[in-house]
């Protein structure tokens, strides 16, 4: 028996698919157990993962995980090549078997996915690990708190100097890497083991997709777009590196950038945070209200009124197929990893803020 398994290459594939799909159910399992991923992944696997994966990585001053991911793409477009030639000689045992080799390896990356760090999308909410539960606002808070964040936006901006918009990429992420360690010592619930913020060398296809920056599960690497709007890039860091702390969630990767942010001293990283703030709240002003979002937005300093203007000039200029495309994409990842709002739960940062200010 033993010596046929081993002669049948089929039977060897359909066995270690079905062992990876045990493996993947099992990890599925504990995503109806928050309390047991927070205990034993976010707060004990997870931490073995950073500390092991965070001083290795590091040591590139490159993102390793950008040529991991264009060696991924190398290999499938070699791999369809392969299918083709035997497709066209019609050697239809070896496309099973290879076919089999896909799946095979789609569920090693599955599972490697959520060992390395997908498990902390099923941790307890930041809400309850924050004790920020009471989410609950009416208009009138939201417009208070949204003058609030645009009164902030405006002081902030009118204190950013041309220097700090001139300051250098690695300044930049330097100091958005200081303001993630300095909360790291305050705060249990922004620990970071060796936090970084890396350029990525596919920029360029980041513009085209409409991507501000990305978190490599794979490589715990935290990876920005260097050539977006300087005020962007500063929140942009700090939002990366929260995944990189073990903020799964959109949302809570914006809100725990945000208070990175709004912590600093550094004054345009505090610019930055603000920025991102009023954009978000004045959006959800605008769903609410449209009325109070008018009279709100007329308080936005000409300064920060050109900064989104230059800002969404910028998105503009690459806007095409391929970004809509990748949205559906990412929309549906998101759903399939416990954000059922997909996209829209970048918006929902409005709420840990709302009960952070606890205006009611």
């Amino acid at each position: 028996m033993r010596s046929y398994f081993n002669k049948n290459p089929f039977l060897k594939r359909i066995t270690a698919i079905l062992l990876l799909a045990l493996a993947i159910f099992l990890l599925m399992l504990l995503a109806g157990y928050p309390a047991l991923v927070e205990r034993y992944y976010s707060q004990g696997f997870y931490k073995l993962i950073c500390w092991v994966f965070h001083p290795v990585f590091n040591l590139f001053p490159f993102s390793v995980g950008d040529l991991l991911y264009t060696a991924i793409i190398l290999a499938i477009v070699l791999a369809i090549i392969r299918m083709v030639k035997l497709l066209v000689k019609k050697q239809f045992k070896k496309i099973g078997l290879q076919l089999l080799g896909w799946i095979i390896s789609i569920q090693v990356a599955v599972v490697a996915f959520y060992l390395f760090w997908g498990m902390n999308y099923f941790r307890p909410s930041a809400a309850v690990r924050l004790n920020l539960r009471d989410t609950t606002f009416t208009t009138a808070d939201l417009k208070a708190v949204t003058k609030l964040l645009i009164d902030s936006a405006n002081a902030c901006r009118a204190r950013v100097t041309a220097a700090d918009l001139a300051q250098s990429n690695s300044t930049i992420y330097q100091t958005a890497v200081n303001a993630v360690k300095a909360l790291s010592v305050d705060s249990a619930n922004f620990r970071a083991f060796q936090p970084a913020i890396k350029p990525s060398m596919i920029t360029f296809l980041l513009n085209y997709i409409g991507t501000s920056g990305y978190y490599n599960p794979f490589t715990s690497e935290a990876q920005i777009n260097y050539a977006m709007p300087v005020f962007n890039r500063p929140f942009v860091a700090c939002h990366e590196m929260s995944h990189q702390i073990g903020y799964g969630a959109e949302d809570e990767a914006d809100f725990a950038g945000f208070i990175i942010a709004i912590k600093s001293k550094d004054r345009l990283l505090r610019y930055s945070g603000y920025h991102l703030a009023v954009d978000e709240f004045m959006h959800t002003l605008r769903r609410r209200d449209t009325l109070a979002h008018k009279e709100l937005k007329a308080m936005v300093s000409k300064q920060v009124h050109q900064d989104f203007v230059t800002e969404r000039a910028y998105w503009m200029a690459y806007e095409n197929q391929l970004s809509w495309i990748s949205s559906i994409f990412y929309d549906n990842f998101l759903k399939a990893n416990n954000q059922p709002r997909g996209l829209a739960t970048y918006n929902r940062m409005v709420l840990l803020v709302m009960a952070k200010y606890n205006v009611h």
